[in-house]
């Protein structure tokens, strides 16, 4: 277990040794309100298969990213340090670890710290089992238990227990309010950054189960209103509003760099459509005030998906992201006044000759028979496979008559699906 190293502060202008994704990111709204002194980069969950696959990829993109988004901001154009909260590879393979030590080496610069912990599951799965803690400190030369002070600012990260008996072991726990004791004793005010792999059970999303939340640190956390806890493992969306929690202290959750899950009506683990083709990271700035700002990012798209700020991080009587106060603050969503545009979703016609569907159409009649609306949408004929089911928007008020045709290459139409609209 980590001694408290202090880092110095680099204006990280090393080039990189191999290409990684280029990221373009806008400069941070509001800078002369908020000027970072700390800033780092938060993610979970690779579950890294193979060299360059999807899981390396997209760590490189977000570091990448990282690295765009500070250089944007001409006040502090660094980014200190890359937290990656656990489940780095998918079954704990030598290759796979090494995969990622290459991935991570492309694109970290020199002035950047890798805050890295290892999870209880995936990243002690396979053939060396506990003994992948051991083997990942041999081959990055860094401890899987740390305790860093970043430009003043503690960071505290504890992985899997060596004894596969246990979640954390007794010694680490006690180890954590250590080094959180010492945290408080430098500044009280100061937030303090904390990370190990599974949700604390009963705080953000996708916790409420002991199967992705577990209580082993709930108690010391508790006492501790300065804690910044993030933590990965369900794979639960940045960008939902209950991926932020705050109680006795303040919890959120780290996405997933693989894929997405989700809880709906109580049943978890449930995959929707599109669920593998995103990744998602937080970046993480800290003012001279101690506030915090959280940017959850696609790191696939780059697109920014939400942005907190915790104004008094250690103040536990002015929490803003309670879930009483989240709900209070929510309304019911409302669907916009269509008029008289309405939509039909068809499923895909099947040819009879072997050749291709050219497009789909939708006319709309009155009741006498006369033309109101036509619209068309061509169908994705060059690619493999086609469109699976067809949505068109036409303007159909109602006592309209709705006609949609397939069409071929040929302008020969199909009899058509007809919908009467009330």
């Amino acid at each position: 277990m980590n001694s408290i190293p202090s880092l110095p502060v680099s204006d990280l202008t090393a080039v990189m040794t191999m290409i990684a994704p280029r990221n373009t990111c806008s400069a941070p709204d509001h800078q002369s309100e908020f000027v970072p002194v700390v800033r780092f980069l938060v993610m979970s969950d690779a579950h890294i298969e193979a060299f360059a696959d999807v899981g390396c990829s997209r760590i490189q993109k977000a570091v990448s990213l990282g690295y765009s988004h500070a250089r944007s901001d001409s006040a502090y154009p660094s980014l200190d340090a890359v937290m990656l909260c656990g489940d780095i590879t998918d079954k704990g393979e030598k290759s796979q670890y090494i995969a990622f030590k290459s991935t991570i080496d492309s694109v970290l610069e020199d002035g950047t710290q890798l805050l890295a912990i290892l999870a209880k599951n995936h990243d002690c799965w396979g053939p060396m089992g506990r003994e992948a803690l051991s083997y990942f400190s041999s081959l990055t030369g860094l401890d899987t238990d740390w305790h860093y002070t970043i430009n003043g600012y503690h960071f505290i990260g504890i992985s899997a227990s060596s004894d596969s008996n246990y979640h954390y072991e007794p010694e680490q726990i006690s180890w954590v309010k250590k080094q959180l004791d010492e945290a408080v004793a430098d500044d009280p005010d100061k937030p303090i950054f904390v990370t190990h792999h599974e949700h604390v059970i009963h705080t953000v999303y996708g916790s409420g189960n002991k199967e992705w939340g577990i209580d082993n640190l709930k108690s010391v956390f508790g006492a501790y209103p300065q804690i910044i806890h993030f933590s990965g493992h369900s794979h639960y969306p940045i960008n939902d509003p209950r991926s932020i929690w705050q109680g006795s202290f303040t919890a959120v959750g780290t996405g997933a760099i693989k894929y997405m899950e989700f809880t709906v009506d109580g049943v978890k683990g449930v995959h929707p459509e599109h669920y593998k083709e995103t990744g998602q990271a937080w970046i993480v700035e800290v003012s001279a005030q101690h506030e915090v700002r959280l940017r959850g990012y696609d790191v696939f798209s780059e697109a920014l998906l939400c942005e907190y700020v915790i104004k008094e991080p250690a103040n536990a009587a002015k929490r803003q992201f309670t879930p009483e106060k989240q709900e209070a603050a929510s309304s019911a969503p409302a669907f916009p006044d269509m008029g008289s545009k309405r939509y039909f979703t068809v499923p895909a016609a099947r040819s009879t000759d072997g050749n291709i569907i050219f497009l789909y159409r939708a006319i709309v009649y009155d009741k006498n028979g006369n033309e109101l609306d036509q619209v068309y949408k061509v169908n994705n004929y060059w690619n493999d496979p086609t469109y699976d089911y067809v949505t068109l928007a036409v303007n159909a008020p109602p006592g309209s008559t709705v006609k949609v045709f397939a069409e071929n290459a040929y302008g020969m139409r199909s009899d058509p699906l007809i919908f009467e609209v009330g």
